[in-house]
């Protein structure tokens, strides 16, 4: 290009990148190590520029790099500064190399990174939710559905269902680094490299699986990030879920969770209030992370082959995605050990009508067809809403209408705590079936 670019023009095209440094750095000493062994550097060349990148390494990590609005973004901002560290030796860095491939290898680098994290943060979740299961191995809640009381379940139970998001979700991250494993380092701006580089050595030198099987595809991919935003998305989810819970159950309404004042805000108005910021925030933010996904679809969804432009807006969607999810999982981490559950609350609203499946769960045991079965305690429900008169105290007389196979002792057996004994199955709300889901919980977050 014979004229200078616009300032306007700098300013519009400078990339937000400053989180892939680390990966940057990493990647372009592994290249100076592959142009050695390729004779395009003399090992004093190699070593020359491996100190000057070791310089701009520890200034970053500082703070005391400087950039200027020159810098297009991170990658010629340290090509800059290596250049003017070691001289014009500096001008050989990027022999081999496109900033197509090379920012393809940072985003790579950082999304393995990135995914390790989140494994870890979601496990630390997981850990903060088994201890609050394991202080209420024994507490009752009623469970629900269409937000209706439904049957009495234990709040570990209830608890342990957000483990089993969490799991899937680190099986997501896990599966996305999986795939990120892949060195794109020489496939050039397109078409490869056109220099003998050893792509599978310098696989190894960064930790790579194996090498991308092509050139154009490698250096126009962003399958890896969408499927992070993906898996990021599909986790605020989860997280949005609880945090719905927490803001439901902490109202006078439900009554069945005390907010810690740490983890609460006053109103400016209204002196009686606890507000559940903290659980609002993160049901609120969950929707940065699904408009990335979005955003980054949009962007891939119309994008010929091979490298455009566009792809340069990957990286802010990415960013701003990962660290909203794992500020969200940090707070709920902190935040629920803290937690105070009014037990005797949450056991008085799991008893009641929410037996009525028991009750026809024991006429079937004594031969009659479940459907008949529902029937029968239907009537008994319609019965009880009509009179108000609770289900355990409804009179021989009444009973007997609706089935000589029903007798008062029959409906006073009717417990909460009997009726979770009831459901022994795997995977089912019995204490010892807890108990033991969260034995293997705990196994699972140790390691």
């Amino acid at each position: 290009m014979a004229a200078p670019t616009a300032r306007v023009v700098e300013t519009f095209t400078a990339s937000d990148d400053l989180p892939l440094w680390p990966h940057d750095v990493a990647g372009s000493v592994a290249h100076v190590e592959a142009l050695v062994r390729a004779r395009l550097l003399t090992p004093r060349q190699g070593a020359r520029l491996r100190r000057a990148l070791a310089r701009v390494e520890r200034e970053l990590a500082e703070g005391r790099f400087r950039f200027r609005a020159s810098d297009e973004d991170i990658h010629m901002a340290i090509e800059r500064r290596v250049t003017e560290i070691a001289g014009p030796v500096g001008g050989r860095l990027h022999t081999g190399r496109s900033r197509n491939d090379q920012v393809a290898l940072d985003l790579r680098l950082w999304l393995r990174a990135e995914c390790q994290a989140m494994d870890r943060a979601l496990a630390a979740l997981q850990h903060a939710l088994v201890g609050v299961a394991r202080r209420h191995a024994r507490a009752l809640v009623p469970g629900y559905t269409h937000l209706q009381r439904a049957q009495p379940v234990l709040l570990a139970h209830h608890l342990l269902a957000y483990h089993a998001m969490l799991d899937r979700d680190r099986g997501r991250f896990r599966d996305c680094r999986a795939r990120a494993d892949e060195l794109p380092l020489g496939a050039g701006a397109l078409a490869g490299a056109g220099f003998p580089l050893d792509r599978a050595r310098v696989a190894r030198r960064l930790g790579f699986a194996r090498v991308t099987a092509n050139s154009i595809d490698a250096v126009s991919d962003r399958d890896a990030a969408a499927e992070f935003l993906a898996a990021a998305a599909i986790a605020a989810v989860h997280l949005s879920r609880l945090a719905e819970e927490l803001v439901l159950w902490s109202t006078e309404e439900f009554g069945f969770v005390l907010l810690p004042d740490a983890f609460a805000t006053g109103s400016s108005m209204m002196p009686q209030k606890k507000n559940p910021d903290v659980a609002e925030l993160v049901r609120g933010k969950t929707g940065r992370v699904i408009g990335a996904l979005v955003a980054l679809l949009t962007v891939l969804k119309g994008l010929p082959l091979a490298y455009d432009r566009d792809l340069q807006e990957d990286k802010p969607a990415l960013f701003d995605a990962a660290r909203t999810l794992r500020a969200s999982l940090e707070v709920l981490t902190a935040m629920l050990p803290a937690l105070r559950f009014d037990t005797k609350r949450m056991a008085a609203a799991a008893d009641g009508l929410l037996l009525a499946t028991d009750l026809a769960d024991l006429l079937v045991e004594r031969g009659v067809p479940f459907r008949r079965a529902h029937a029968i305690v239907g009537g008994l429900v319609r019965h009880c809403l009509a009179t108000g008169t609770p289900l355990r105290d409804l009179d021989a007389a009444v009973l007997r209408r609706h089935s000589p196979l029903l007798s008062p002792a029959l409906v006073r057996g009717l417990t909460p705590a009997r009726s979770v004994a009831r459901r022994r199955v795997l995977g089912g709300t019995a204490p010892r079936e807890v108990a033991r889901q969260l034995a293997r919980a705990a196994r699972r977050d140790a390691r």
